[in-house]
């Protein structure tokens, strides 16, 4: 093993960790911060891969943009604290068992659709590449995207102040 692979290995296993306490941290501040852990783990594995833009809008984006915003959600809502909760229902076990069937069969595929392929010398993660695979594989989807954008982002502001006048 490289050292490359074991670093990778680490923020992978850093990543799954601070994702797992984001999710079961009582305290909605604390799973916002756990969230920049694991966010800020995903952008080191794009950079040890060679996609250091990708990396960059990963921080930019979600850990500046996306967790500052909730964060500033939950300060300016002033929510109560809620302590976890003593009641456990079945819920939570088929969730957690429909959880870990999904995480096998998504290792699996991607196990058995990259299985034997390496990357080497590649720049997979540049500007460059990202904007020549968008403007010219990807050209429909992305304008589609752009559409169904625009219309969630009417549709909320249609249901927002139709909210507002009652």
């Amino acid at each position: 093993m490289t050292v490359t692979e074991i670093v990778f290995l680490l923020l992978a296993a850093t990543a799954v960790v601070s994702a797992v306490l984001a999710m079961t941290s009582g305290e909605l501040v604390h799973a916002a911060l756990w969230l920049v852990v694991t966010l800020g783990s995903i952008a080191g594995c794009f950079v040890l891969v060679t996609a250091e833009f990708v990396a960059g809008v990963q921080v930019l984006v979600y850990v500046g943009s996306v967790v500052v915003l909730v964060i500033f959600a939950l300060m300016l809502t002033r929510q109560p604290a809620a302590g976890p909760s003593a009641e456990v229902t079945g819920n939570r076990w088929v969730a957690a068992l429909l959880g870990l069937v999904a995480t096998i069969g998504l290792g699996a595929t991607v196990i058995a659709g990259f299985h034997g392929q390496r990357i080497e010398g590649r720049r997979i993660g540049t500007a460059a590449s990202i904007g020549d695979a968008l403007f010219h594989d990807w050209v429909l989807p992305f304008e589609v995207l752009s559409g169904v954008l625009l219309a969630a982002l009417i549709g909320a502001i249609v249901i927002s102040r139709s909210g507002s006048e009652h």
